[in-house]
Formats: C-alpha cells, sequence, structure tokens
C-alpha cells in the first residue's frame, strides 16, 4: 500500500537535523502528505506553525507518522499518537517533542529563507557591478561561478556563527529533556506491567 510500516534505527538523517530519538522512540509510519490539524485524543498529531497539507492520518492508526521534507525548513514533520490512556508522563514527552520540533522546524525555515534572500541579493549586487543584469544571453538566468560564490557562503557562516552557537546550545539541551523523559516513561511502563505483588515487596 501507500503507506507501510517500518522499523528504523536510532540514528540520524541526511534531511532532517532531528535524532531519531527525539522523532519517534518506539513505532513509525510511512506518510506521503502531512498536516497538523489531527487534535483529538487517540489519533496522530502534529503541532508545527506552518501548514503544509490538508492530509490527515486514518482514525484507526496507533502509531506516530512522519512526512516528507517541509518544503521551508527542509525536516520531516512528525504526527504525534496521542493513545487513549496516555498517562501524566507520557503526555509530558509528547508535549516536549512536539514544542521542540515547532522550534526546529521555526529556526530553520527562518534561517533558509535568510540564507536565500541574502543569496539572491549577492548575487545581483555582482552582476551589478560586473555590468550585467540577471538574465544571461541565451535566456537563462545568470548566475557567479563557484569562487565568487565561495566568498559568499564564508561570510554567512561567519555572520550567522553566534546564531547557530546559541542553536546548538539549546538544542542539546532540549534532547538531554526528552531522553531524560525518555528513561522515566520506560521505567513507568516496567512497572506498570510488574505483578502486583512483586510492587509491594519491591516498595
Amino acid at each position: 500500500g501507500a503507506y507501510s510500516k517500518r522499523r528504523e534505527r536510532l540514528s540520524f538523517t541526511k534531511d532532517s537535523f532531528l535524532p531519531e530519538p527525539l522523532l519517534l522512540p518506539f513505532k513509525r509510519q510511512g506518510l506521503v502528505n502531512r498536516d497538523r490539524t489531527c487534535v483529538h485524543r487517540g489519533e496522530p498529531r502534529n503541532c508545527g506553525r506552518h501548514k503544509v497539507s490538508s492530509f490527515c492520518p486514518p482514525r484507526k492508526s496507533c502509531h506516530d507518522w512522519i512526512g516528507p521534507p517541509d518544503k521551508y525548513s527542509n525536516l520531516r514533520p512528525v504526527h504525534f499518537y496521542i493513545p487513549e490512556n496516555e498517562s501524566p508522563l507520557e503526555q509530558k514527552l509528547r508535549e516536549l517533542r512536539q514544542e521542540t520540533q515547532e522550534w526546529n522546524q521555526q529556526f530553520w525555515a527562518n534561517q533558509n529563507l535568510t540564507f536565500h534572500k541574502e543569496k539572491e541579493e549577492f548575487i545581483h549586487s555582482r552582476l551589478k557591478a560586473k555590468g550585467l543584469g540577471l538574465t544571461a544571453e541565451q535566456g537563462a538566468k545568470a548566475t557567479l561561478n563557484a569562487e565568487e560564490m565561495a566568498e559568499f557562503y564564508k561570510e554567512f557562516l561567519s555572520k550567522n556563527f553566534q546564531k547557530h552557537m546559541y542553536y546548538n546550545r539549546d538544542w542539546y539541551k532540549r534532547n538531554f529533556a526528552i531522553t531524560f523523559f525518555m528513561a522515566k516513561v520506560a521505567l513507568e511502563r516496567i512497572w506498570s506491567k510488574l505483578p502486583l505483588k512483586q510492587k509491594k515487596s519491591s516498595a
């Protein structure tokens, strides 16, 4: 079918800055379209700011859904499943992951917008200095060579160094918090499966 279940390793993906433990600690499904409108308990949900599709996962789905890269941030949005019997600790973990995803999506959407805007301005200014227009003789879009563009990339990275440093600091703080709550949820689930007698003896 169009949507198939799959298990994947906990690792970093090449098209996402979100590590897999943060996105989906348990199961996940493939998703062709994306939406952030499913908010009812017992259904998948996503809480990003960018509305990218009108698609909503099936009501009977019991897993998180992950979609293709967002066209603004280039990060894959996740629809978080909300189980009917979600515990307060599980709710805290889910909300933390949702808020972190929204924060991450927004940062890279803004950063990519700034990058493309400044890149076009740089190209335009350099072409203008050469007495050239934005269109080449053959009608194609005029461009600069790799050496000229390297100057822009270096300048952009240097100008945004501090911003990225603060981003990385917050990113690690959020990951540690999420990992901590994942461990607490795992322990809670193990404890809930223990026989009543065993719980009393260990108390």
